[in-house]
């Protein structure tokens, strides 16, 4: 953080010691964490700036506790309902699994992708290690690339070879395989490895014969 450091602080204690879903950014400032008045909250959100990439790579560094011997990351996305803010730029029509709109689970919003390590034991506890604004005019499936591109490079040397989960409706492996040669080749080469460096688990695709191991789930 190099802006508005203190009240970036401030405020995701207050986000951490909530009791519960707050109406509005300015609510938070009421916590008591937040010492600050509730323009300093605005203005560290305006103003405030974040080393995103520094983030990116610490998170990545520590992974979830209990996930195992096999590093397993979860690729999905996730709607930030917006039906009512028709002012907000680059809205778009998402499916939503809760919430309707004339009787069909479509709403008006911003699209998150997040890329999540899964642990193996029975909790809902997941470690975030990567998300991403997707616009209107981006293709989901191309960011996951991306994303899975980018984390890569970020894994320690030496890490075990980590599973990729995606949904049934994914088309990430095929385009992962287009691609996959030059990524794999870098992660192959920071972690000393030949071959096949990254496994990725796709359900209801085909199998991929591309240099990456990829499996398939049909159940």
């Amino acid at each position: 953080m190099d802006r508005r450091t203190d009240a970036l602080f401030e405020l995701t204690d207050a986000i951490l010691t909530a009791d519960a879903a707050v109406p509005s950014p300015a609510h938070l400032s009421l916590q008591p964490p937040h010492r600050r008045g509730w323009g300093s909250l605005y203005a560290a959100l305006s103003h405030g700036r974040i080393g995103e990439e520094a983030l990116r790579k610490l998170l990545a560094r520590h992974p979830l506790a209990e996930s195992g011997a096999t590093p397993v990351y979860a690729v999905d996305v996730s709607v930030w309902p917006r039906c009512d803010a028709e002012a907000s730029p680059e809205r778009a029509y998402y499916y939503h699994p809760s919430r309707h709109s004339a009787g069909q689970p479509i709403v008006a919003g911003w699209a998150y992708q997040f890329v999540a390590q899964l642990g193996f034991v029975r909790e809902s506890w997941t470690a975030p290690v990567d998300v991403q604004r997707v616009l209107p005019a981006q293709d989901a499936n191309e960011v996951a690339t991306q994303q899975i591109e980018a984390l890569l490079g970020r894994l320690e040397e030496g890490e075990a070879v980590p599973l990729f989960v995606f949904d049934a409706f994914s088309t990430i492996p095929s385009r992962c395989s287009e691609r996959w040669r030059g990524a794999h080749a870098r992660y192959s080469s920071a972690c000393g490895r030949g071959g096949a460096s990254t496994a990725i688990l796709a359900s209801a695709t085909r199998q991929n014969t591309s240099d990456a191991l990829v499996a398939t789930d049909r159940r």
